[in-house]
């Protein structure tokens, strides 16, 4: 599969909108009630996306044309990981994380922080990252999850 990533641009928007929305819908749904999916899709909406695009670093996943993942760096906080369902486990995220990671290496970075769904959890641990403490947004559970970079370790 020939994956570019690429950063994010503000006509991607809609289409990072759409995946994230998406994988919330099919795949994080598993783990989280109905009423926590439509309060987190609440922060994913195209303009809201375009702000994200502003604050943050962030990347975008394509297959030719098809937009197919995103990820950012905020300071040090990894966020906003997301592939579309059809995708997913085939190596996309990993590559994403591998973006997010160079660009924190060369901003000096010494650890990242992920505040991970349920659903990310594995994904993540199978990343080196390892579960710091859990937070809660009401009956919304996330997972802090923390990894050192290079001389870190």
């Amino acid at each position: 599969m020939d994956c570019t990533i690429r950063p994010a641009l503000d006509d991607d928007a809609a289409d990072i909108s759409a995946v994230i929305l998406r994988a919330l819908r099919e795949t994080n749904a598993k783990d989280y009630t109905d009423e926590i999916i439509a309060r987190v899709e609440q922060s994913f909406s195209p303009k809201a996306v375009r702000s994200l695009i502003a604050a943050r670093t962030v990347f975008v996943a394509t297959i030719g044309n098809r937009l197919v993942g995103t990820a950012s760096l905020d300071g040090s906080v990894v966020r906003t990981v997301f592939v579309a369902p059809d995708i997913q486990a085939r190596g996309i995220g990993k590559a994403l994380i591998a973006e997010i990671e160079q660009i924190a290496r060369a901003r000096n970075i010494a650890a990242l922080t992920v505040p991970s769904s349920v659903t990310a959890e594995t994904f993540y641990a199978r990343l080196g990252f390892k579960a710091v403490r859990d937070s809660y947004h009401g009956d919304e559970r996330t997972i802090i999850m923390e990894r050192l970079l290079d001389g870190g370790r």
